[in-house]
């Protein structure tokens, strides 16, 4: 079904094609370390948490000297930030802003392995004042790094809200406001030139509260649901973070330069900007229930860290976001948060986002290694299948794609056992189908760019299984003559045909289609029971259940 107007709070680019499919790359999964409490337990037990936890990465909100000086040696990642209230002052003073970094992160590193620095948090929304100071500061602050040779080791950025996005319903149509639209091209050429992520801070249980008639529980969740169709791209998602995702990915790409668009569109830009989701989460209070948030959070460790969209290089080109979403998902994601704060403001939920009590009790079990596939279908349940509709040069490219980055084509290839029938629907879709197979079931690896969708019931036309069991058979309606001259090649031809001389074992019953089957067979299954080695001129027909012919039971080599 298309993407409906209750998108309209979550989604938001160009509707040009894209011009190549995204390579699998793993991302990383972290936690935001929020101290808004006045019961936490000390930094160096919470970082003994994180260790049995396999957490590998870390956001804190300031420079708290107990948690920088606790994470030192352990190998664990730490993001730092430079406050909203020191914004200023960095962006007009390039001495401030290096002693700034000399005291809070040069002094730790490497030790504690710091990676990131965040220069303000949802600058846009929460301080607005700032606007035209922020990318200014993040220059001052790079420039310090470099000036300390740290420039290669820690990237600066900035969390940017994703309420910074103009509203629309479809993930292609994605822009920023018009109110920071004076800011967005030195923001995005800085982080192009430096290579640092853009980061975003999403939460998409928000979208399911505003409007919970359209939006489902199974689509925010990361579960089985029959996804959103962006309808100008083709493109089918089956996770509202997906979309919401790539409708940032549209939006950076529409703020390129214009010399930066050009060289794009004649294929001879190249510069990658990753993603990255510096907040994302879900309070378990009330609703979403702690069984939503499970779901959730697991599903969208899995979509990080084998996503494979959907997306599975998170990287993406600005090629891929002017001219098409490079799809689903960020190279990296910070769940927010680790711990229930009890002091912050708001409503209630806000003191509810924690993965652990502050006795560090799991509010519900999150596997960090692993998460759930996204969605999480039982096995064999859902298929990825080709659609007709994307056109053979479409499902060509994909299904070259598909075949050159882990699925297995062999059984596609002339004279293979799936390689009949010999169209583009059919091998795309069996190449398609090996792909999200090998890859989780994630709805990110099946989509082609618009050229698949997952199915939940059996295709009408199965999907070609090489290690199905099939056999040859003879085919009575082409007469006894036929059956004959098929029978003499198969026994002249390689086919053990003793079993169905006088006196064997499957000479009854003596006819002419129960012999032929026999030598069919026998030939099919030596020759690697290869489409093409049922044929016979048309007298031969692959089935795959088990037939009997008398008390001669035909073996199958699956």
């Amino acid at each position: 079904m298309a993407l409906r107007a209750p998108l309209l709070l979550v989604l938001l680019g160009v509707t040009l094609p894209m011009l190549f499919f995204p390579c699998a790359e793993a991302g990383e999964v972290g936690v935001c370390w929020g101290t808004v409490a006045d019961n936490l337990p000390d930094p160096a037990s919470v970082v003994q948490l994180l260790k049995r936890n396999s957490i590998t990465m870390v956001r804190i909100y300031d420079t708290n000297r107990g948690v920088i000086n606790a994470l030192a040696n352990t190998g664990i990642k730490l993001m730092v930030a430079l406050p909203n209230e020191q914004l200023a002052s960095a962006a007009s003073s390039p001495s401030t802003a290096r002693q700034w970094v000399q005291d809070n992160v040069a002094k730790y590193y490497p030790a504690t392995l710091i990676n990131g620095i965040a220069v303000g948090n949802e600058v846009f929304v929460s301080a607005s004042n700032l606007n035209q100071q922020l990318v200014p500061a993040m220059r001052n602050v790079q420039a310090a790094l470099a000036s300390l040779r740290l420039d290669g080791a820690i990237k600066v950025s900035t969390p940017v809200a994703f309420s910074a996005l103009n509203v629309s319903w479809r993930p292609s149509e994605a822009v920023f406001r018009d109110d920071i639209v004076s800011v967005m091209p030195d923001l995005v050429a800085f982080l192009r030139q430096t290579g640092a992520p853009f980061m975003v801070n999403v939460y998409p249980f928000k979208a399911y509260l505003a409007d919970p008639k359209h939006i489902s529980v199974a689509y925010w969740t990361f579960q089985p649901n029959d996804g959103e169709v962006d309808d100008l791209t083709g493109r089918r998602y089956y996770s509202l973070y997906d979309a919401q995702m790539d409708a940032v990915r549209y939006a950076i790409g529409r703020v390129s330069p214009s010399n930066v668009r050009t060289s794009l569109a004649s294929g001879t830009g190249g510069d990658d900007i990753p993603l990255t989701s510096s907040e994302v989460g879900c309070p378990a209070w009330v609703v979403p229930t702690p069984k939503n948030c499970k779901h959730f959070v697991n599903g969208l460790i899995a979509n990080t860290l084998g996503s494979s969209s959907s997306s599975k290089n998170k990287k993406y080109t600005a090629a891929s976001s002017l001219l098409g979403s490079a799809g689903g998902g960020a190279t990296s994601a910070y769940i927010f948060a680790l711990f229930n704060e009890d002091k912050k403001t708001g409503d209630d939920s806000e003191r509810h986002f924690g993965l652990f009590y502050p006795n560090m009790q799991p509010v519900y079990d999150v596997d960090f290694v692993h998460g759930s596939a996204a969605p999480t279908p039982a096995a064999g349940s859902s298929w990825c299948v080709a659609s007709a509709a994307a056109g053979d040069k479409r499902l060509q490219d994909a299904l070259d794609w598909a075949c050159g980055h882990g699925a297995d084509c062999s059984a596609i290839q002339p004279g293979a056992r799936c390689f009949s029938p010999d169209t583009k629907v059919a091998h795309a879709t069996y190449a398609f189908n090996d792909y999200y197979q090998r890859n989780g079931r994630a709805s990110s690896a099946c989509d082609f760019k618009g050229a698949a969708n997952i199915v939940y019931q059996q295709p009408r036309t199965d999907i070609c299984d090489p290690n199905q069991a099939s056999w040859c058979v003879a085919r009575a309606e082409v007469g006894d003559k036929r059956l004959q001259d098929a029978l003499d090649w198969a026994c002249g031809h390689g086919a053990d045909c003793s079993a169905i001389q006088r006196g064997g074992r499957c000479f009854d019953p003596d006819t002419k289609v129960s012999h032929a089957s026999y030598a069919f067979n026998d030939y099919y299954q030596r020759n690697g029971r290869a489409a093409s080695a049922c044929d016979f001129a048309g007298a031969g027909s692959v089935v795959n259940q088990a037939p009997k012919i008398g008390n001669c039971q035909l073996q199958s080599k699956a």
